[in-house]
Order: C-alpha cells, then structure tokens, then sequence
C-alpha cells in the first residue's frame, strides 16, 4: 500500500514540478539591422531659432558687437559687454536663466542629438579648404578651413541642406569664406560639434553651430546663422551675427526601426491573450510575421503590433516579427511564444497554478483529480 501511494505522490510532484519549471519558458533573440537615420529636411531648431547666441555658463564680450536676434544663458547667468553701444547690443530678446532660456536650450540638446544620430553620407573629413560640396551629411573628427580657405556648398535649390558632424572640434581659420550657390541659404546649414568651436579673426561664416561645449568668435568674424553652445561659454569680440530668416520648418530625422520588445509573456489555452511587440523608428513602422507561425488563435496587428486572441492548441511555436518603414532595412526579432492547457479534468485555469506563487493551489488541483479518480489502495498480498 505504502509503495503504490509513494509512487503516485512521487508522481503528482514531479508533474507540478515540471509544470512550474517549464511552464514559465519564452525566448526572444532580436535581429534587428543597423539603424539608419537621415535627413527629413532641415534640422528642428524649436524655439532656439531666434537665438544669434545662446550659452551655457556665460556670454561675454567685447568691443561693438551686433547680433540681430535672442541672446541667451542657461544654466549660468553671466552676460556682460551688451550694454549697447560702444558695447554689443542685439535686436531681439535676451533671457537669462528663466523659462524662456530653459526652452531653448532643452530645444537645442534634442537639435544637437538628431544632428549627431544622422548616418553620414560622407565619412573622413578633416580639412575643408578648396571643397565644393553638394547637400548631404559629412563627418569627420576635428573638422576645419585653414586660413584664407574657402569651402563651396553647392546647392540644388532653397530646400538643400547640409550637416557637418565634427567628432571633436570645429576650427574655421582667419580670413576664411563659405560660400553657398544653387539658391540654397545659411537656413539650412548645420555645424554639430562634439566640443568646442573657434572662428578666426575676419572669418565669413555661414550656418548654424550646435556645440556641445563652447564658442569663440574672433576679433571681425561675421555670422549668417547662430552661435549655440551647449554647457560651455561663448565669447564674442567685435562681431556681427545674423540669424537667417525665412527659414522652413525644421523636421525631425527619419530613422529605420529597431526592434525594443522583451520575452513574450506565457499563454494559456482557452484564456484571452494579449502581447504587444513594439518597435522604435519614425515614421512608425508596421508589423508582418515574416517566418514560422503564431499559435493557432492568435493574430498581429499589422498596425500596433499587438499580438491578441485565444489560443487553442499547446505548444511553443518560434515565428519572426519584421518591423519596417521605408527608411535602412526593415528590423527583425524571432520570438518563442508558450501556450501552456487547462487542466481539463477540474476546470482549473492553470495560469496561476504554473507561477511560483500559484504552485500550492495546482498541488491541490492534483490531488483534487486523483481523488475524483479513486485510487484503490494496494492489497496486501497474503
């Protein structure tokens, strides 16, 4: 009696064990394809885009300085040298470490980063003098224009932009000249600095400098666009800064999907199952299941992502999620997706009973099921 009891115990626990262990299997591995972003037209500047200068810790100057449009600090609060003539003056508004510099300087970080995420289509600059340019994004590490050298951006019409991404430093040498044709403008042009950048004496500079630390403008340097530093000073020395205008709207970039979803949560026959796979990428991609199989009654929103219905069948069916939307390769993620029964004998919905704190009430189940069962006991034998 004894052994034939203990083997049927042994048994039911084995059962609940291999039921809590394994009922809680899902896998995902994504293989999503290097991220793409490009150019959605000119670079969001937000409520930055008044700014002729906008600093960090401190703007300082010297001499007669004009700068048509917004000066700003934020977080710091030092201006000095713009009291007017013989000092600098400017024509807009000038906030010092209150809301409106807040703004505008939260608006030039995300300006900075969609400028620094855009994939390059020319990679490797350094030295800039004697080129002529056509509109795209160009990278390199300490980016430059020696002295006396000139730089052509060679447009194809007033919607052509070009981004200069320099790694580390931006140095613009004296007595140097931009120059922009094809009815293109200094709107859309756009110096992402990963520190800092200096423009020599009589420079002629064109575009919109997005540093991530500080700015120097040299003694008669002129500006046809905007001095924006991110945690550093700027300081100016006799110098004229013009902010473009006429400007359209800037966009944010493209950029292709990735797949950011985690491990699917574990389905139960005959219950109502909901799971969202969820991609980043703008515009918003869409969903296909481009290999293998969801369980039989589930079904993929094409729009959300959402992964709903009731299963019906047990198993672990392995399928591929693709996210795409026209910008880089389409992102794909394969998933293990486990639809565990009911325990049809009891009714019991084993959803509970297969989570660690669920494990006791599934024991009980069991024994329940053995006990419906009745069990003869084992005769002694004589």
């Amino acid at each position: 009696m004894s052994n034939k009891k203990i083997t049927v115990r042994t048994r039911v626990l084995a059962t609940c064990g291999l039921l809590t262990v394994f009922g809680v299997w899902s896998i995902a591995t994504a293989g999503a394809a290097d991220a793409v972003s490009v150019i959605n037209g000119p670079i969001a500047l937000g409520t930055s885009s008044t700014y002729g200068t906008l600093a960090g810790s401190a703007l300082t100057n010297t001499g007669p300085t004009t700068v048509d449009g917004d000066i700003g600090v934020d977080p710091g609060s030092a201006v000095t040298g713009f009291t007017g003539a013989p000092n600098g003056s400017f024509t807009g508004a000038e906030n010092v470490a209150n809301a409106a510099a807040l703004q505008a300087k939260n608006d030039l970080t995300t300006a900075y980063n969609d400028a620094a995420g855009l994939t390059p289509t020319t990679s490797g600059l350094a030295e800039l003098t004697g080129l002529s340019l056509t509109p795209g994004v160009y990278a390199g590490g300490a980016l430059a224009l020696s002295d006396n050298g000139t730089l052509t951006l060679a447009g194809t019409s007033a919607s052509s932009v070009w981004v200069f991404q320099a790694a580390s430093s931006l140095t613009i040498g004296s007595a140097t000249h931009i120059i922009i044709t094809g009815g293109a403008s200094a709107c859309n042009v756009f110096w992402q600095v990963g520190s800092s950048a200096n423009l020599g004496t009589s420079a002629a500079f064109q575009g919109t400098i997005l540093a991530a630390q500080s700015i120097t403008a040299s003694t008669g340097a002129t500006v046809a666009g905007r001095l924006l530093a991110g945690t550093g000073d700027v300081t100016l020395q006799s110098n004229v800064i013009t902010v473009p205008t006429g400007c359209a709207a800037g966009a944010r970039p493209s950029t292709s999907p990735a797949i950011t979803s985690g491990v699917p949560t574990r389905a139960t026959t005959g219950v109502p199952y909901t799971f969202r796979v969820t991609a980043t990428g703008v515009p918003t991609p869409t969903f296909t299941v481009t290999s293998g199989a969801l369980p039989a009654g589930l079904s993929l929103n094409a729009a959300t992502g959402v992964i709903t219905g009731t299963p019906t069948t047990k198993g672990a069916p392995t399928f591929t999620v693709t996210a795409s939307n026209g910008i880089g390769s389409p992102a794909s993620a394969s998933f293990t997706l486990e639809t565990v029964p009911l325990l049809a004998l009891t009714g019991v919905d084993p959803g509970p009973a297969l989570s660690l704190g669920g494990t006791l009430l599934g024991l009980g189940a069991l024994l329940l099921v053995i006990r419906r069962l009745r069990i003869p006991a084992t005769r002694t034998r004589h």
